[in-house]
Formats: C-alpha cells, sequence, structure tokens
C-alpha cells in the first residue's frame, strides 16, 4: 500500500489565527540568543542566558540587535513578544517556518520574513527562514538554529567598520538583508559550477546512468532558490516606497542597491533555469545519437550477411540434381564469390561514409 504523502506544513485546519505552533523538525534544539548594543563610541556584545535580559534594550537610546536562535521555544518567543508588543500573528509566522518572504507593516514596527539560501557539507542546498522585526532602535532576529551568514555584519559591528556604528536600525536591518542577499551569489555561483560540469560530462560522452537523476535534483534546487529569491524583490521593492518613519530617506539609497542585487540574482536564475532544460534535451539528444550509432552498426553488419546468408540458404537446400554440387571446385568457388561480395559491400559503405 501507498504512504500518504508528507506535507512540509503542519498548521491544522481550523487553527486559531494567532496560534504559536513550530512547524520545524529541529525540536531539541537549545536556545541561543546574542545581543549587539552599540553607538558611535562603543559595541557591547553579550550571550543571554535568557529572554528577560533582552527587555531593557527597548527603550535605550542605542541601537540594539538581537539575535534569537531556537524556534522550537515557543514559550520563549511568545514571552519576547509580548513585551516588545507583537502582534500574535507575527508570533506565528516566526515560528512556521514555511512562510513565504514578505513584509507586513505595524504601527511602531516593520516585520520582514525571507530565506537565508547555503550549501550544506554534503552539497544539498538548505533554506532556513530568518524573521526580522524593525523598531525604532532595535532589530530582532529569529532563526531556527545557530549557524548564518551574518559573521561579516557582527565584525562590523564589533569593530566599527563602514557606517554601521553610525546610523540608525533601519540601516542594521539593511545590512543583514544585504549579507543574505550577497550569500545567494555564492549560491548561484555553485549552481553555475554543476551546470558547467553538466554540459561537460555529456558533451564528452562521460555520462552515468545516474545522470539524469542529477539534472532533475538541480533542477529541483534552482526552483527552490527561484521560489526563496523571487518574493524577496516585492519586500524590497515595498521598503523602497514606502513612507514609514522607521525607514530614513537617507536609507533608502542602500535598500535600492540590495533590490539592484535581487533583480540581477533573479536573472542569472532564469538563464540556469532555461539552461537546466537544455541540459535534459542534451543529454536525451545524446542517447538518441548513441543509439543511432548501434543501430547503424547493427544495420551494416545486416546489410553484409543477407546476400551472404541468401547465398548459403540456396546451396543449402536438399534437391538432388543442383549443377553446381557436382563440380570439383564449387565449394571454393562459392567462397570466393561470398569473400569478393563481402569486401565489396565493404568498399561501398567506406566510400558512402557510413562507416
Amino acid at each position: 500500500m501507498k504512504k500518504p504523502k508528507k506535507h512540509k506544513s503542519k498548521k491544522l485546519v481550523g487553527q486559531i489565527p494567532g496560534s504559536a505552533i513550530y512547524t520545524g523538525e529541529k525540536s531539541t534544539l537549545k536556545l541561543f540568543i546574542e545581543s549587539f548594543d552599540y553607538n558611535k563610541q562603543q559595541c557591547k556584545e553579550k550571550e543571554l542566558r535568557d529572554v528577560e535580559e533582552s527587555f531593557g534594550f527597548k527603550f535605550s537610546d542605542t541601537v540594539t540587535w538581537l539575535n534569537i536562535n531556537g524556534l522550537n521555544h515557543v514559550a520563549e518567543i511568545e514571552k519576547l513578544g509580548k513585551h516588545y508588543e507583537l502582534h500574535p500573528l507575527v508570533i506565528e509566522d516566526i515560528v512556521n517556518i514555511s512562510q513565504r518572504p514578505k513584509i507586513d507593516e505595524y504601527e511602531n514596527y516593520l516585520f520582514v520574513v525571507l530565506k537565508m539560501l547555503y550549501y550544506d557539507t554534503d552539497e544539498k542546498i538548505v533554506s532556513e527562514q530568518v524573521s526580522f522585526v524593525l523598531g525604532n532602535n532595535y532589530v530582532l532576529s529569529f532563526q531556527e538554529s545557530e549557524g548564518d551568514v551574518f559573521d561579516a555584519v557582527r565584525d562590523r559591528i564589533r569593530q566599527g567598520k563602514g557606517r554601521v556604528r553610525d546610523m540608525e536600525s533601519d540601516y542594521l536591518l539593511y545590512v543583514l538583508i544585504d549579507a543574505i542577499v550577497d550569500h545567494y551569489y555564492s549560491v548561484i555561483d555553485t549552481l553555475s559550477d554543476k551546470i558547467e560540469n553538466f554540459e561537460t560530462a555529456i558533451f564528452s560522452g562521460h555520462v552515468d546512468d545516474d545522470i539524469s537523476q542529477n539534472i532533475q535534483n538541480l533542477k529541483r534546487e534552482i526552483l527552490r532558490v527561484r521560489k526563496a529569491i523571487f518574493p524577496l524583490r516585492e519586500v524590497i521593492n515595498r521598503i523602497e516606497k514606502n513612507d514609514n518613519k522607521l525607514i530614513q530617506p537617507s536609507t533608502l539609497t542602500f535598500y535600492r542597491d540590495v533590490y539592484d542585487h535581487l533583480i540581477q540574482v533573479s536573472e542569472n536564475i532564469d538563464i540556469y533555469r532555461e539552461m537546466i532544460w537544455s541540459l535534459m534535451d542534451m543529454y536525451m539528444t545524446t542517447i538518441s545519437n548513441k543509439m543511432n550509432e548501434v543501430m547503424k552498426v547493427l544495420t551494416i553488419m545486416a546489410s553484409i550477411f543477407i546476400p551472404l546468408t541468401f547465398i548459403a540458404g540456396i546451396y543449402g537446400m536438399n534437391f538432388e540434381y543442383i549443377p553446381e554440387l557436382q563440380y570439383r571446385y564449387s565449394y571454393f568457388i562459392l567462397w570466393g564469390v561470398m569473400v569478393v561480395l563481402f569486401i565489396s559491400m565493404l568498399f561501398y559503405f567506406k566510400r558512402k561514409k557510413w562507416l
């Protein structure tokens, strides 16, 4: 009996809106909270023991980045959301990892969801949901597990590189989004290398039995990347055209730069999508050509042996009065005729360039 297909989304039908239910599979991860509290003069980095330690950052004069890892700790996230006055639907979307990239505007904050893409040690693409809450002087980021693409951002904050320590929280959100978008380039570079390797293997004829399945897997990877990147263009576009007080006019230029990067990445994804279809067509054409070569050899062999078989069939009949049977050299003459016929047909096929 065929097993029912397992759906990624675990949201129950009839569930009360705003019910926070973790939909991922990493239910044993520990809660990890790190904070970066900074201004032009100084930066304080700390690993927090619980969410209560983060409550004091809400009304501080400095800019704060709180990074929370461990979406399975729903109760702690709800406690944090209550203090920062997050809507229950926002909490629900944070712990529901099947969200589409989007932006929601509220009175005192912006809520942004996007996908962080990277390859794991097995060269399989991983799509992890990252949620951001932009407040007046803080940014909250929520990740399912530890390990991300923000190490360069952490170094810039610690060492005061660039503008990040001189700007407000809206610039910090830009820096974090830009780090994710920049990492998209490494993902599409890996996709490009995979496509080139497949092209080389197919053109050289060094294809294995699994290449068709590997091409299909690559096609799924490209579709997964496309699904993560394309909606993000709408998110950044809305930030650009928004007159929300949390986004300073001077920061909009940086968000436009992110939008330009997304357009470039999206165009590359479309190109790779077309190339993967061409790869499959190329592979099928190669298989067809190989089959044609086999059929060509078999046809030539059959063409050579058909007249020889015809002659052998005539003289293999059991008639008593076949005139040539009584001749002393009939056997040798027959062999000579068959050899001459064989060589003549080989010469003919060679001249026609069929061999």
